[in-house]
């Protein structure tokens, strides 16, 4: 007779979900939130099918491959009552059709400043079928705030040749990728310009790479020591779009920075991006709209087509008082980063 302790033997298709690394239970995707003043926001999707965790990175193809291959394999759980508890205040919302959720709510200041642990539950009459914690960040009070691009900006991605860029994202995994010589000195130096390792600068990270990538990028700053932050990224794609990943919507980006700076209108910024795509243009848009809240824009050097386009762009940012910094290797961007004041000169 089976007692209270003992498992029922896992199925076989169970046991085929977990060696393909896939889940079919209800699972929660929680990303960093932020606040500011009395307003704060978090973000997440729920899912009925989807990756689990990656804990093993080994330097094989097939295991690379099919380890982003999942990440694309997701079944959104669209209309679930989610709730949230903040203190002792519980905040609900819904997903869309596309599993997505957002909360939005608010407390008296001052917010506590750092990151802040909250927990998402699912629920179903009553019942929780999924639950997960989070962190949203409350800013300390510093000079400085950091909005940056992620490929080609300080991962090596190569946006602008989809053969490569596939290559990278099949053949290697967060732990085996690049950043760019010198980059993972120059954001630690920025986030702590004019305060220090108690207080950080914020970083909020927009990148037009999909939610599917989140845990990947995340595992890919951990290892490498890039300053904590919030991330934004672009719509979930399903495994059929594939191929498209970081391709495209770019124009939401614009609208992600501008949330940002919207919610922090006291504060200076910083722009990195990169000559890839469209962050010269997108960055200049954004300086036409916050002009007294862009303080440099730094573009990485990283397509020979776009050279002058990109250069002529940053012309007429600077004309606007605004000071740019076209580079390609970092060490170019920190010394313009002591040039301006940004970071300290060494002794």
């Amino acid at each position: 007779m089976q007692t209270g302790n003992q498992q029922k033997p896992k199925s076989l298709k169970v046991r085929l979900m977990n060696w393909l690394g896939l889940t079919n239970e209800v699972t929660i995707k929680l990303y960093h939130g932020y606040g500011h003043g009395d307003q704060l926001v978090t973000y997440g999707h729920v899912f009925k099918l989807s990756p689990t965790p990656r804990k093993k990175y080994r330097k094989s193809f097939l295991r690379n491959t099919w380890a982003l291959l999942r990440l694309f394999i997701v079944k959104p759980y669209p209309c679930l009552q989610l709730e949230m508890r903040w203190k002792n205040e519980t905040y609900f919302s819904k997903s869309d059709t596309d599993g997505f959720f957002k909360f939005e709510w608010k407390d008296q200041p001052p917010l506590p400043q750092g990151w802040n642990e909250i927990n998402v539950r699912a629920m179903i009459d009553e019942v929780i079928i999924a639950e997960s914690k989070g962190h949203v960040l409350i800013p300390y009070s510093t000079q400085y705030g950091f909005i940056s691009d992620i490929d080609d900006t300080f991962l090596i991605s190569h946006s602008s040749n989809l053969r490569k860029r596939l290559f990278v994202l099949f053949t290697q995994n967060a732990r085996t990728r690049k950043p760019f010589e010198g980059v993972v000195q120059h954001y630690q130096l920025l986030a702590q310009s004019n305060t220090d390792k108690s207080a950080p600068n914020p970083f909020f990270y927009v990148s037009s790479s999909e939610w599917n990538l989140y845990e990947y990028i995340l595992e890919f700053t951990r290892v490498n020591e890039i300053p904590e932050g919030v991330f934004l990224l672009n719509q979930l794609k399903r495994f059929n779009q594939l191929l498209n990943t970081g391709q495209n919507n770019h124009k939401t980006k614009f609208t992600r920075i501008a949330r940002i700076l919207e919610s922090y209108p006291n504060q200076r910024f910083v722009l990195l991006g990169d000559s890839s795509q469209q962050d010269p243009y997108i960055y200049e848009s954004i300086v036409s709209h916050f002009p007294k809240q862009i303080h440099a824009v730094y573009i990485r050097d990283v397509y020979a087509k776009n050279k002058h386009k990109a250069a002529d762009v940053l012309h007429k940012i600077e004309s606007k008082g605004v000071p740019c910094c076209f580079f390609e290797h970092s060490s170019d961007a920190i010394l313009h980063s002591r040039k301006i004041g940004l970071i300290a000169k060494p002794n």
